[in-house]
């Protein structure tokens, strides 16, 4: 199936079928037990979560306790010096807790507490979707264990204060690499014991099905504000969309405003340190499909089909897969994915910092560097980034390992 095969006017209400599929990607591979859960989530979210008490409520919260709107602001000083196109970011670092995550939290954790749930139970990698998630169970009421590799909790210590502060569990994973794919194996573990009493709010746009498609909706308010504010602001379109993919719930949440519309859309991954096996998290440039975390995509894989090892900077992106709807556009042709360096991502952090005062999440920087590069090729024209998080959380790492530029 190609791009031209795909009525984008009506495709957010076509993918995923009923099963959870995106084309051949997708589903849901977990245990019978599991399985009966997930089956009461997708209920719940297509009956609770499309109801007028339900979105009214969200959209209380989004206004009233996220802040949003978030804006978007021109890169006058950088497009400047960089020439070419000209630079634009969807700042979701303003975003309550200083990412985008917190857009899918309060719908996850919101729902939990309509289904009579008493805790919520996640991983995280850079502790942003901890963080959100702890907040989240904060304005709710309800308990929550955030999982987390040993790794990243080393590499993300100020995430880690904020998430106990804020009254959650962290718990340390020390299996594997102890990163981000062992974190998920952990809280998925902990759920199948906890499910009657739990939901597992799966902090992406992965893993088995109602979560690719319930985690983009509630993602989608960023592309749906980008579009409008663009607009209003130039009286014309982007050219082109930018935006970072790990597992890649803030690249689909900018991607669906645009999918229907003439301009270019570009994912992009962590090449790391090199295109070895690992020595980088891009599973969409290097992979093959194979089945993860209960849902079927394109993965990386060692040399006995297990998931293989994985190497990002950014602790956000380390994980050995991708989300089912980024398998499915990359197939379609409608989203480009690349990649950019660890390098190439630092040098986009402190330019960045220094050219506009806006100091972007490491995971956000990949995107930044993209469109820089981007830019320089383009005559004229404009291209937006989402700017997924701000970059208080890497302070310390990149002091650390990087000195002051």
């Amino acid at each position: 199936m190609k791009e031209n095969q795909v009525d984008f006017s009506t495709y957010l209400k076509q993918y995923p079928d009923e099963n959870g599929f995106f084309g051949k990607y997708g589903g849901s591979y977990i245990p019978p037990e599991l399985q009966k859960a997930m089956e009461e989530i997708t209920q719940a979210y297509l009956t609770i979560g499309k109801s007028s008490k339900f979105i009214h409520e969200l959209r209380r919260i989004r206004k009233e306790f996220q802040g949003r709107p978030t804006p978007v602001s021109y890169l006058e000083r950088l497009s400047s010096q960089i020439g070419g196109a000209h630079l634009y970011v969807k700042r979701e670092d303003l975003n309550h807790t200083g990412a985008h995550k917190l857009n899918h939290c309060m719908g996850e954790a919101l729902l939990a507490k309509w289904m009579g749930k008493k805790k919520v139970i996640a991983e995280t990698g850079a502790g942003q979707h901890g963080v959100a998630l702890a907040t989240a169970a904060a304005y709710f009421g309800l308990e929550c264990d955030v999982y987390m590799g040993a790794v990243d909790i080393q590499k993300q210590a100020p995430n880690v204060a904020r998430m106990k502060i804020l009254g959650a569990r962290v718990i340390e994973v020390t299996d594997g690499l102890a990163a981000l794919k062992e974190a998920v194996d952990a809280a998925f573990a902990a759920y199948a014991r906890e499910y009657k009493d739990a939901i597992y709010c799966i902090g992406s746009v992965v893993g088995p099905h109602p979560f690719p498609m319930m985690v983009r909706d509630f993602q989608s308010i960023v592309g749906i504000e980008a579009r409008e504010q663009f607009l209003e602001m130039t009286g014309e379109l982007p050219d082109a969309v930018v935006a970072c993919v790990g597992g890649g719930s803030n690249a689909m949440g900018m991607f669906s405003g645009f999918l229907n519309d003439p301009v270019d859309i570009y994912g992009i991954e962590p090449l790391g340190r090199g295109a070895s096996l690992g020595d980088h998290a891009a599973s969409l440039q290097f992979g093959t499909e194979g089945i993860m975390h209960g849902f079927n995509s394109i993965m990386l894989k060692d040399e006995q089909g297990n998931p293989a090892p994985v190497y990002s900077v950014a602790s956000g992106l380390d994980y050995p897969s991708s989300g089912p709807e980024h398998a499915f556009l990359r197939d379609l042709g409608r989203v480009k994915y690349d990649v950019v360096s660890d390098d190439e991502t630092i040098d986009a952090f402190f330019t960045l910092s220094r050219m506009e005062g806006i100091i972007p999440a490491i995971e956000s920087a990949h995107a930044v560097a993209y469109a820089m590069k981007l830019a320089k090729t383009m005559k004229n024209g404009s291209i937006l980034i989402n700017l997924s998080g701000r970059g208080d959380k890497d302070m310390d790492y990149i002091l650390e390992h990087y000195g002051i530029r």
